[in-house]
């Protein structure tokens, strides 16, 4: 079991012994588990809005707001704010017809977090 967490803003758990849902999000007073396959896939959306962000960081300006979507069944993520602090929501729909949540991921919780996930993603693989 891997625990993370930024004293109460964010928690981040892995633990494979729970079995099906073996990740855990969590930011301010709210969580979700997430199955392996779900954590996978959002890893790589993660990976792909951050290369939207990185492709055109270096055209924006400081104080110039962006935002960028992307769609990657079975996440939806924006990403809202400037090219240095950003926020992400993300929209899950199971591809099981299950559950469906959102999520959202405010500034600087959002840097934050996706850099310890591609660490966590990068240290099972």
């Amino acid at each position: 079991m891997i625990l993370l967490e930024d004293q109460t803003r964010w928690r981040l758990l892995k633990d494979f012994k729970k079995g099906k849902f073996c990740f855990l999000i969590g930011v301010d007073n709210w969580s979700i588990e997430l199955q392996r396959s779900e954590f996978d896939a959002l890893y790589f959306s993660l990976i792909r809005i951050n290369k939207q962000l990185l492709d055109i960081q270096n055209e924006l300006m400081d104080e110039e707001s962006i935002s960028l979507e992307l769609e990657n069944l079975p996440w939806f993520i924006e990403l809202k704010g400037k090219k240095n602090e950003w926020s992400l929501r993300f929209v899950f729909e199971s591809q099981d017809q299950t559950r469906s949540f959102e999520m959202y991921w405010p500034i600087p919780i959002a840097q934050n977090l996706f850099f310890e996930i591609k660490k966590m993603w990068e240290s099972i693989y």
